[in-house]
């Protein structure tokens, strides 16, 4: 008996209750010009209570469908990692779509560059209720790492690029943060990036994937939603949380984690603190966060400045009042901020 040839590449394809979406994602890793016989495409199915299961079903034995209870996306990815036979891994969400051709234009990145431990590419988003698609790439073809503070802070410019579905990875930018918290039953893509960007990231501007806001994933949410806009930055506070925690421990210095992952921090905390208010303490504690990560090596007398008027403001102000203030000055004197994340639920 012979034993079956190992794959370069895996797709993984995370879903849970996507019936309406799966078989498109499905046919677009299938319908791929990267050799067949060189990829495998599995379908982690974090225990859907819809035809999801029935529908991948129907594409065996060229999709594999891994089951599993239900308990959020971090617990789906551990469970399918370990399952993966490809030293890739093209990462795609249920909702998703992959455009032709992504799949041998990251393989080819990806070997073009074996200083890169993953690569991402630009995106079209896809509103579903009116099907307008936007672009969305990077401005150039870049290469950055978490390696130095200066290297770092291009995450700026690049994270909102490693979504899932842009995102391919070396199987040990997964294996070395498996198993990923399951705390984060969303929002477990971050990690991912994060450890991707650790280990050197080319990003390029092909649009390759399509990215799908709908009524049930968690970007689509409004001012309105007060209830799962609390949700969303309740997860992503935790998920920042097990970042900082993780990105010591694969080798990411503090100095380049004040340039490039405490400014996010600072900019998801700013949106929870103007949208659902919060207490004077957090907000306080949040421009301080801005002002360690801006200025590494203050004298004491700026410092002391910093602490004085921030903590008076602070202490003054409720945060809503506090950040419109902050935005009425930012009028007066134009900041810049990085775009909102994407975070899919």
């Amino acid at each position: 008996m012979t034993t079956a040839a190992r794959p370069a590449l895996s797709v993984l394809i995370d879903t849970y209750n996507h019936e309406r979406y799966i078989e498109q994602a499905v046919v677009s890793a299938i319908e791929q010009d990267f050799p067949a016989s060189e990829y495998e495409i599995v379908v982690v199915d974090d225990g859907s209570t819809d035809r999801t299961p029935e529908i991948v079903a129907k594409f065996a034995p060229r999709v594999r469908l891994l089951r599993k209870r239900n308990g959020g996306q971090a617990s789906a990815f551990n469970a399918a990692v370990p399952e993966l036979r490809g030293e890739i891994i093209a990462l795609l969400d249920g909702d998703d779509w992959f455009a032709p051709g992504k799949l041998t234009a990251v393989a080819t990145a990806l070997e073009q560059n074996p200083e890169a431990g993953a690569v991402s590419h630009g995106f079209y988003e896809f509103h579903q209720e009116t099907s307008e698609r936007n672009l969305r790439v990077p401005e150039r073809r870049e290469f950055f790492s978490l390696a130095t503070p200066e290297t770092a802070r291009l995450s700026t410019t690049y994270w909102p690029f490693l979504i899932i579905g842009a995102l391919t990875v070396r199987r040990g930018v997964l294996q070395r943060i498996v198993p990923i918290p399951e705390v984060l039953v969303f929002c477990a893509d971050g990690p991912i990036a994060w450890s991707a960007m650790a280990s050197g990231t080319l990003v390029f501007q092909d649009a390759l994937c399509y990215y799908r806001h709908h009524e049930a994933n968690l970007h689509t949410v409004d001012a309105k939603s007060r209830e799962r806009l609390r949700r969303k930055s309740e997860m992503l506070e935790v998920m920042f949380q097990q970042i900082e925690q993780m990105l010591p421990r694969i080798g990411v210095s503090k100095q380049a984690m004040l340039a490039s992952f405490y400014p996010w921090w600072v900019v998801v905390r700013r949106q929870k603190l103007r949208s659902l208010g919060g207490d004077r303490l957090e907000a306080f504690r949040t421009e301080m966060l801005s002002f360690r990560s801006q200025y590494q090596n203050p004298s004491i007398a700026y410092r002391l400045f910093k602490y004085v008027t921030l903590g008076a403001a602070a202490s003054l102000l409720s945060p809503r009042q506090f950040y419109a203030l902050w935005e009425w000055y930012g009028r007066q004197k134009p900041m810049h901020f990085p775009d909102s994340l994407r975070i899919k639920g």
